[in-house]
């Protein structure tokens, strides 16, 4: 089993590096003196300290069950499993449809590609177009597979967001082929325009949805959730049980008091998504003064710019950054067969301006000696 190279990259810096590589949030934001309070607070009752339920924190699971049918997607607390971040919800559901044959986006995410192939499920990679995956080329492998991966709202790595109209294609084939939909949505929330309605909610018993507080709130709470039919989600919880029993239970309880009050996370994902949006903007106009050669398309939301540098190996390029303090991920890593070695995915979300531009700088420089 291949390690993740993006994993294995944050091992191997300091706090010197200047890092496009991980989809880390910026650390000025997470809301640390509110999840102090709740910390305290839940910690004051004793049993906070107790095993819980597998499939989650009843109390939580409601709130989380609540965004759903605020959106319009009608959720009860019995169509939510709480996991230990979305990685292990879809390692919980890959486990479950081992040995399978699944269709998939290329470029991909590449903890997912991981996942698949530790459980010998069979991918098939489609192109991404601008509007979302290939349609025809969906279709054909859907009707063979009858279960696909994707991440319709700024893909990751590509940053590229499904229309509406390619969300009710998908949705209409796989309720025609009676499949089975698994749609992360880490970044759902980090929308820069609008908020997507998402495909499971048009298809609410054929699908997985999966989602997580990691890009939203803060990454060491490691909660995730998966929502789906009752008729999907059981067969799942003894997987969860094998696995580790629960979630973590400090964590959930922490996450349950600091979302009583609504209108605090309500305040704080707008905030992500104004500064993110400034994030993105200053790292697009810093690309286009330091490395003009870059094509890219900026993103609508998330957390990446995704782009190719023409007649460059990005790959080598990286081994010879990291060496000078500077890291990103070769898109070669987000394909099954390595191809694409020209492509590249910047993490916008992290780095102060000063490190951007002396970042860029440097990549720029170390292009030269090509």
């Amino acid at each position: 089993m291949k390690r993740s190279f993006i994993r294995e990259i944050l091992e191997n810096i300091d706090n010197t590096t200047i890092s496009f590589a991980g989809g880390l949030p910026d650390d000025s934001l997470f809301p640390h003196k509110k999840l102090q309070q709740c910390a305290n607070k839940v910690l004051q009752e004793q049993n906070t300290l107790q095993y819980s339920t597998s499939t989650g924190l009843d109390e939580l699971k409601q709130k989380i069950a609540s965004f759903y049918t605020k959106e319009g997607f009608d959720t009860t607390k019995d169509n939510i499993m709480i996991t230990s971040g979305s990685q292990q919800a879809l390692d919980i559901i890959a486990r479950y449809h081992q040995g399978k044959s699944i269709t998939t986006e290329a470029p991909s995410y590449l903890g997912a590609m991981n996942i698949f192939d530790l459980n010998n499920i069979t991918q098939d990679p489609l192109p991404l177009k601008k509007t979302g995956i290939h349609l025809k080329s969906f279709q054909k492998s859907f009707s063979q597979t009858k279960l696909a991966y994707l991440i319709p709202d700024f893909q990751n790595p590509s940053s590229k967001s499904y229309t509406q109209t390619k969300r009710e294609n998908i949705a209409n084939i796989i309720l025609e082929n009676k499949g089975i939909l698994i749609e992360d949505a880490p970044y759902s929330d980090l929308y820069f325009e609008h908020k997507n309605q998402s495909i499971s909610s048009m298809l609410p018993n054929n699908s997985y949805h999966l989602g997580s507080f990691s890009k939203s709130l803060a990454p060491a709470l490691r909660i995730g959730y998966i929502r789906a039919s009752q008729k999907l989600l059981k067969p799942l919880i003894a997987y969860k049980e094998t696995m580790d029993l629960h979630t973590n239970g400090i964590a959930q309880a922490i996450l349950n008091e600091y979302l009583k009050d609504s209108k605090s996370y309500k305040i704080h994902t707008l905030k992500l998504r104004e500064i993110y949006h400034k994030k993105m903007l200053f790292f697009a106009k810093s690309l286009d003064e330091i490395l003009p050669q870059f094509k890219y398309t900026k993103p609508k939301g998330g957390m990446f710019i995704y782009g190719k540098i023409q007649n460059i190996n990005s790959v080598n390029l990286v081994k010879r950054c990291l060496k000078k303090g500077v890291v990103f991920v070769p898109g070669a890593e987000f394909y099954t067969n390595k191809a694409n070695l020209n492509e590249i995915r910047f993490n916008f979300t992290h780095c102060t301006k000063d490190e951007v531009k002396k970042g860029l700088t440097i990549i720029s420089d170390t292009i030269k000696e090509f």
